[in-house]
């Protein structure tokens, strides 16, 4: 199910946070929903060229908190501030309740899904060939150490009458893997022949808890291998006796000292007894 449910979905209850934070009774939530998404709507289209990577809404009491994370801050604030201020009150509006904005920069837009996807149809809208803008996007997060990264565009690629999908990958994309952080985003181009879609997943490693953290030391061989050296008493003449035993072991011959003791000690026997021959023959 990894390949088809939506990635941040599928690990809410793991990783992830809701982008809407608040809570309702069964008779105000879905007039709060809805606010919730014309407030998104109205800020996709407001703020279409200051780079807004996500948008989060919390309502404490009687007021709402709205936090914009935006790659360049700037185009949203404007000049001493006038622009977030007719922002606010066109917020107000849509919500019926006072609005505090919040501005959070975005340091690294290169390895924010939705901002990815968003460059993409930008460029697509801009007649750049798709291949293209996808392989630049993924050279520009690999470099700055994503993981691994896969960009998807569906419609009619290049003006073709058929609709197709093409994607690329480079590295590693488990969509599978609860702990690994996915980022994932999508976004339209609307070109002369159609709209074409793009999805963009983002893995940037795995987030482990702190209990479940497991860290392995491997033993280093070498260090092992000299203390066990150490710890061998040298015995004198022990190295010798061991290269003979291995010797004969390999040879196949066994036995070969006691052997050579019995030869040694029958040669002596017989030279005794030709001595004692030899005098007896000379005393008679």
């Amino acid at each position: 199910m990894g390949q088809k449910i939506h990635p941040t979905g599928f690990r809410l209850s793991v990783q992830r946070n809701w982008l809407s934070k608040w809570y309702a009774n069964s008779n105000n939530f879905a007039t709060m929903l809805n606010e919730d998404i014309k407030v998104r709507e109205f800020l996709s289209h407001k703020l279409k060229n200051a780079s807004v990577g996500r948008v989060l809404i919390e309502r404490p009491s009687k007021n709402a908190r709205i936090t914009i994370f935006s790659s360049r801050p700037g185009v949203v604030i404007g000049k001493k501030g006038e622009d977030i201020e007719v922002l606010r009150t066109e917020l107000q509006k849509i919500m019926g309740v006072s609005v505090h904005v919040n501005i959070e920069e975005i340091r690294k837009p290169e390895l924010d899904a939705q901002l990815i996807a968003d460059n993409i149809a930008q460029q697509l809208e801009k007649r750049i060939m798709f291949r293209r803008a996808m392989k630049r996007a993924m050279q520009n997060a690999m470099r700055l150490g994503a993981q691994g990264i896969k960009i998807m565009s569906s419609g009619r690629l290049n003006g073709i009458e058929i609709a197709r999908t093409e994607w690329y990958r480079e590295g590693r994309v488990p969509l599978h893997t609860l702990r690994a952080d996915l980022d994932y985003g999508t976004s339209e181009a609307k070109t002369t022949y159609g709209i074409i879609g793009i999805k963009v997943w983002i893995f940037k490693g795995e987030i482990l808890g702190k209990s479940s953290e497991v860290s392995v030391t491997t033993p280093n061989v070498s260090s092992i291998d000299n203390e066990k050296k150490k710890n061998i008493k040298k015995i004198p003449g022990s190295a010798n006796k061991l290269a003979n035993s291995r010797n004969k072991k390999v040879l196949g011959v066994e036995g070969t000292d006691s052997l050579n003791e019995n030869k040694v000690s029958s040669s002596v026997v017989i030279s005794e007894y030709i001595n004692s021959g030899d005098k007896n023959a000379s005393a008679s």
